[in-house]
């Protein structure tokens, strides 16, 4: 295992918003925080920063997108939302905790469909070759026509109902993780095609594709690396701190990026190696991951949301504003916006000012 990182940051010099260009690698990192200085070194732009308050002499906060209707009644509501996936239109598709299957314009907030779902509980979202949306609930798996919002139980014999995960993989074949193991369904046939019930870790929490078309599962104990072709591992990965992984999210050179209750770690697909952990997100509890296209890292974590320089592991700034702290669901590059699911609702985070604003209409109207 590499060195672990300093999680430690530079004196604030200046208080103000930075939206710099991070040139690294010919690649360029949209960096947004309070308080931050940039260091040139080597002809490479490095951030450092420091977590502060958020001053008051800042640019207005960005305007909240319109409401959407109330989708249920408020009492007793949870308005979690676990699972987020853009269209191939561009719309974004939201999965709540409410009985209720969401499509919104991402640029404006506008409300273009409500579905009702068989099932309250709607953890993971998937799309696959044919635009067609699939929905993981905790009473099975769920198809959904978006032309017509007509909704179809696929009734197939999964190793367990409660599907926490979903992933197309190269193929086109969509993976449906469970509590109880894996199984590959075809969605052009209808068909069940195999199913992993004896998988190491048991519950197939988040998956994710490596570069050469390996399905990796997070799982209770660790990682899991599954051949697609004939559904069996290949390899077993034990020595993640936290055990639990909770998050997974592939960078720019096929290195997988892994969250668990004590972290982020970095773990080499090739040989299942555990090359690195970001010292500065020790300790934290790592619940979702994704890279935007300037492979800035964001991570949703228990306390809330941050972007990260995954070169150095410097946190480039803590988003405010958001309707929770828990951070469940990251989509980057969305209606030029990064959308977020929380514990309490829907928000999006302007990449122009970095400030976190809820989308009221899926948003627990407490935490406003």
């Amino acid at each position: 295992m590499g060195a672990q990182e300093s999680g430690g940051s530079a004196k604030v010099t200046d208080m103000k918003w930075v939206k710099t260009g991070l040139l690294m690698s010919g690649m360029v990192a949209l960096t947004i925080q309070t308080g931050a200085i940039a260091q040139v070194m080597n002809g490479m732009s490095a951030i450092a920063t420091q977590r502060s308050p958020v001053p008051t002499d800042l640019a207005p906060a960005p305007t909240a997108l319109p409401a959407a209707p109330s989708l249920i009644s408020q009492s007793g509501a949870d308005y979690r939302i676990p699972a987020l996936q853009k269209d191939f239109t561009g719309s974004l598709w939201l999965g709540t905790w409410r009985g209720q299957l969401a499509r919104i314009n991402p640029e404006t907030g506008a409300v273009q469909a409500q579905i009702a779902m068989p099932d309250r509980t709607i953890q993971a979202l998937a799309q696959d070759r044919v635009g067609r949306i699939w929905a993981g609930t905790y009473s099975g798996l769920v198809r959904v026509d978006p032309r017509s919002n007509q909704v179809t139980a696929a009734n197939f014999s999964l190793p367990s109902s409660q599907v926490l995960s979903l992933l197309i993989d190269t193929r086109g074949f969509l993976w449906v993780g469970t509590d109880q193991g894996l199984a590959m369904v075809s969605p052009d046939q209808g068909l069940l095609m195999t199913t992993l019930r004896g998988l190491s870790g048991v519950s197939a929490n988040v998956m994710e594709l490596d570069n050469n078309g390996h399905l990796w599962v997070g799982t209770l104990n660790g990682l899991t690396q599954v051949n697609t072709a004939s559904g069996a591992e290949i390899r077993v990965v034990r020595n993640i701190p936290g055990s639990n992984v909770q998050a997974l999210a592939l960078d720019a050179q096929g290195n997988l990026w892994v969250g668990t209750p004590a972290g982020l770690f970095v773990v080499t697909p090739e040989d299942g190696q555990l090359v690195r952990r970001v010292g500065t997100m020790v300790g934290q509890n790592v619940l979702s991951l994704a890279f935007d296209p300037n492979q800035a890292l964001w991570v949703g974590t228990e306390s809330g949301l941050s972007t990260l320089n995954p070169y150095n592991g410097a946190i480039f700034g803590d988003i405010l504003g958001l309707p929770g702290r828990q951070t469940l669901a990251i989509s980057p590059d969305t209606g030029n916006k990064v959308w977020v699911g929380t514990r309490e609702g829907l928000g999006w985070v302007s990449t122009t000012t970095g400030r976190g604003v809820p989308h009221t209409g899926f948003t627990n109207p407490g935490s406003l």
